[in-house]
């Protein structure tokens, strides 16, 4: 598959779980202007997706399962069971881990339809993942953070272009296996961590100016936040902003770094 054309990273939304106005953490891969790849889909990440791509999404990478990164599935399943061209092609790329976590959260419940007749999962193509997955002639890397509970998160990278952590404490030594080149480093941050979130003062302690200088911020909590940020010399998100990529590591190489452990030189 060709995957020649420029590479970009659009956020949908950039706040917390508080912040509507900022909306629902998410991201969206695009090539040449067209989407590739949304990542997360909480209530407000989706409708902002549905406004600017005006289709739902052909493939979605969730991180965890806290809501506002996937309250948006519930929806995202009616628009796509009824609509028979759609039902059952929406790629959902889910770490290994979470499938039974989002099959007790909003699986089971208590049936997606009063009458019967039908399974959440028949709307979609569920890719459970591992170390990564491959997407539109792309090998993305997956990878475990530091959240509340082991294994209860993951981030994603596309060596050569870009790394997106999700909810996380700090992880510089994954992000040095994972990104250790020019690529876009898109890190949680809020002004206070706590033990699913980074905090300034641990982003700051923790990264060297280096790796900082690559990094742009999301997940806080307010406009004033992002002053804050920027005066500590931080670029941070701002919902509906794109950010170039540079070009992506050549995927049979990617994958190959992924499954013995090289970096990228």
């Amino acid at each position: 598959m060709d995957t020649d054309g420029s590479l970009a990273l659009r956020f949908l939304g950039v706040g917390n779980a508080q912040a509507v106005e900022l909306g629902s953490a998410a991201v969206v891969l695009e090539r040449e202007g067209a989407p590739l790849l949304l990542v997360d889909c909480g209530q407000e990440a989706l409708t902002h997706y549905l406004e600017r791509y005006r289709a739902v999404p052909d493939a979605v990478f969730i991180t965890h399962a806290h809501f506002d990164h996937i309250g948006g599935l519930e929806r995202l399943f009616y628009r796509t069971y009824f609509d028979v061209a759609r039902r059952g092609r929406v790629k959902l790329f889910v770490a290994a881990d979470l499938v039974p976590v989002l099959q007790h959260r909003i699986a089971n419940y208590p049936s997606p339809l009063a009458e019967g007749g039908a399974n959440f999962w028949d709307a979609f193509q569920l890719v459970p993942v591992d170390r990564g997955f491959w997407h539109a002639g792309y090998w993305f890397d997956v990878f475990a953070v530091r959240h509340h509970l082991p294994h209860s998160a993951f981030g994603i990278a596309l060596r050569g272009s870009f790394l997106f952590t999700g909810d996380t404490r700090p992880i510089p030594e994954v992000i040095a296996h994972h990104a250790d080149g020019a690529e876009l480093i898109a890190h949680d941050c809020g002004l206070q961590g706590n033990p699913s979130h980074t905090g300034l003062d641990d982003l700051m302690r923790d990264y060297t100016p280096e790796t900082r200088e690559r990094m742009i911020v999301y997940h806080y909590a307010t406009t004033a936040d992002r002053e804050v940020f920027e005066r500590a010399g931080l670029r941070v998100a701002i919902a509906g902003e794109a950010h170039a990529l540079a070009p992506a590591l050549d995927a049979m190489q990617a994958a190959t770094l992924n499954r013995h452990g090289g970096r990228v030189r």
